[in-house]
């Protein structure tokens, strides 16, 4: 069972898909709420009215061993190795993979959950884009500096050039770039009108949001992509969860307390020899298609290998026309080269285009997706 439907999760069903579809004792089922893909790279696109492509995941899976449970994932029962969903059906497993990511951590400051637009789910984005419709002028806070937040503010000023966008996060944007890059980025964000801010947020409301320092950051709609949290369902169900709540893991990808439960994406707490792994499309998939292969080896009596990979590159979309790319090394430092302007725009929307064809080719060529990056 593969419970979430996001980048990972669905990599990892169409890979074991493709790699089991000449057995007979062997069936996956996938766990989501919705029969829709979420191209969640794409939010921000969305969250600015902008229209994505209509993708159906039972269309996907469609003459495959896969099928998909429609439902909302409430507890996990380790013991019995079943899952139970929102209308109190119990399905049963063997294996178990835990993919149903994070979202923008509104319980860290007051009022956030209750004033403020996030980016994690399309619906929540098709909201504020209506938000945004509504005022035609106006202001907007984005809180949250880093790529989520930078790309959100981007989109909005290219998309409503008559609503007032700020940026406003605990650190400059743009800091884990190199100097070009980061100076490029400034240089667009001045070119779109987005005013950037540093500071701590104490409070959200309705109007704005209060900071540390005792300023105010007056709002019309506050959009907040800043920190990540997890579902509490590994902890509840007993497996060993880290202070933040994902999954650790062993250099596999198993949990540590239950091998048969193996974790990935931003759920998990992956460690590589440059320390824990932070959330990314870049370091998901690889986990996915790691994490299907390995399932096979274990099907057929062979010994797990385990998880390597190093980061390589920082896409950044500023706009529908602009974007810098910065290469990294594998620890996610920032490498010499980076792309900007145009060359940058075909590049992102290069390797974070559709993942449809992707998935497609997974469940036929199996071998052809990337394992692991050593």
């Amino acid at each position: 069972m593969v419970i979430g439907a996001g980048y990972t999760g669905m990599l990892t069903a169409v890979s074991l898909a493709g790699r089991t579809r000449r057995r007979d004792d062997v069936t996956i089922t996938v766990v989501n709420p919705a029969e829709r893909f979420t191209e969640r790279l794409r939010l921000h696109q969305t969250a600015t009215g902008q229209d994505l492509a209509d993708l159906h995941i039972p269309a996907l899976l469609a003459g495959s061993n896969a099928r998909l449970e429609v439902g909302w994932v409430t507890g996990i029962d380790t013991v019995a190795r079943t899952v139970r969903i929102d209308d109190e059906r119990e399905i049963g497993y063997d294996t178990l993979v835990y993919a149903l990511g994070g979202a923008a951590d509104t319980s860290a400051v007051p009022g956030a959950a209750d004033h403020a637009y996030t980016l994690d789910s399309a619906t929540e984005a098709d909201l504020f884009a209506r938000r945004l419709d509504e005022l035609s002028e106006g202001r907007v806070v984005v809180c949250g500096s880093g790529l989520t937040g930078l790309e959100a503010a981007a989109e909005i000023a290219e998309s409503h050039p008559r609503i007032t966008v700020t940026l406003l996060g605990r650190a400059e944007p743009g800091g884990n770039l190199g100097p070009r890059a980061r100076a490029h980025l400034r240089a667009a964000l001045v070119r779109l009108g987005v005013q950037v801010r540093t500071g701590e947020i104490i409070k959200v409301r309705p109007d704005g949001v209060d900071l540390a320092d005792g300023t105010t950051a007056p709002a019309d709609a506050i959009l907040w992509t800043s920190g990540v949290r997890v579902a509490p369902l590994p902890a509840a169900a007993g497996l060993t969860v880290d202070e933040h709540g994902r999954i650790v893991t062993d250099d596999a990808l198993r949990s540590v307390s239950h091998p048969e439960i193996w974790a990935i994406g931003d759920a998990a707490r992956i460690t590589q020899r440059y320390g824990v792994m932070h959330g990314t499309c870049q370091g998901g998939m690889p986990t996915a298609a790691h994490t299907a292969a390995q399932i096979v080896r274990e099907l057929d009596g062979k010994p797990v290998r385990p998880f390597r990979f190093g980061y390589y590159h920082a896409p950044v979309s500023l706009g529908r026309r602009d974007a810098v790319v910065q290469f990294t090394h594998a620890d996610d430092a920032p490498a010499r080269w980076c792309l900007t302007g145009r060359v940058a725009v075909w590049y992102k929307e290069t390797v974070t285009s559709s993942p449809w064809p992707t998935f497609r080719r997974a469940l036929k060529h199996p071998g052809s997706v990337m394992v692991w990056r050593r």
